[in-house]
């Protein structure tokens, strides 16, 4: 938690920004005088159901009580998550439209998809990363694995037959299930959803077999026995779920794995208006009623400067790009 957290410098450039608002005739204040007018638009780039619409939904409730303007969800899924940001890129960089999404979206597709249509780095002003949490090894209680040594020797005697669900091609839950089999000798089927909902409807189904979920998007479904969990890909024990082993427990070693969900705008944001909403995500994220209920479904939340964002994705993508490369990942 603490490579997450503000630092000295970070809240002192907050405070500073926020006087320079306050400041009769200053050029900040103009920039932001009347904001919010309208409405704000939080695209997230997935359907209904999963980690980032979860994410976006509790954290837009709470802005809104600040911002005293409705914080209207819009979700655009597609191509894991690259529609819905290509659409916050093109988006006037006015604070009305912001995006909520996934890894994937922030540091996993740049490394996956050389031609992907937008670039997080420069196309986006990154605001936080709003919550992290490791992945769950999660499958439909018919399944006939109770644990990772089980699920290993079937999928061993019973080599591409097993499916994987996963959020899409590219998503942290695909590239946990290829860094699975990797690590265990195995293999299986990867079957790619428009969104962790889908996934999630499917394992529960019984139209596939086994997925590596977000634990904070599978947490209810495990708690109400629509899923199973086998492990986490935690470096330890998660305490909603004491008795879940961690990967290294079960006997899988390097597949510490987590999930995160983060917030930006269009590149170009006044620094006022940055300035405002970062400062207000994070007194969001940071209210005791809302760390509950992100800690309830299995999420940490994190609350990290822009400046703190954007050094973590660049280390996040470049981690990425390597494991991709070693694994010769391909989308499908």
């Amino acid at each position: 938690m603490s490579r997450f957290s503000l630092s000295t410098s970070t809240v002192a450039s907050l405070a500073m920004l926020t006087a320079l608002a306050a400041a009769p005739g200053s050029a900040a204040q103009a920039q932001t005088a009347g904001y919010p007018e309208r409405n704000i638009t939080v695209v997230v780039p997935f359907p209904p159901g999963g980690a980032s619409d979860s994410t976006a939904r509790l954290l837009a409730g709470k802005m809104q009580e600040a911002l005293g303007k409705p914080v209207v969800i819009d979700n655009r899924p597609g191509a894991n998550g690259s529609a819905g940001a290509g659409h916050v890129k093109q988006s006037a960089p006015d604070g009305y439209t912001l995006l909520v999404g996934s890894i994937g979206v922030y540091a996993i597709n740049p490394a996956l998809f050389p031609n992907l249509n937008y670039d997080p780095a420069k196309d986006f002003d990154l605001l936080t990363v709003a919550v992290r949490t490791p992945n769950a090894l999660v499958a439909h209680p018919d399944f006939p694995a109770n644990t990772i040594a089980e699920l290993v020797d079937y999928l061993k005697k019973n080599p591409n037959k097993v499916t994987f669900a996963s959020s899409g091609s590219g998503s942290s839950d695909h590239l946990t299930a290829e860094l699975f089999w990797q690590k265990t000798g195995t293999d299986g089927i990867h079957v790619p959803y428009k969104g962790g909902g889908p996934a999630i409807g499917d394992l529960i189904g019984g139209h596939a077999d086994v997925s590596f979920q977000n634990l904070g998007a599978v947490a209810n479904h495990i708690k109400a026995g629509k899923l199973k969990v086998l492990a986490v890909t935690a470096e330890a024990r998660n305490p909603v779920f004491p008795d879940v082993p961690t990967m290294k427990e079960a006997g899988v070693d390097g597949l510490e794995v987590y999930s995160w969900q983060a917030a930006a705008a269009p590149k170009g944001l006044p620094a006022d208006v940055k300035a405002r909403l970062a400062t207000e995500m994070q007194a969001a994220l940071n209210d005791p009623a809302i760390t509950a209920k992100f800690n309830e479904i299995g999420f940490e939340v994190v609350a990290n400067s822009p400046e703190d964002f954007t050094k973590f994705q660049a280390a996040e993508e470049a981690r990425w790009r390597a494991v991709v490369k070693a694994g010769n990942v391909a989308t499908q």
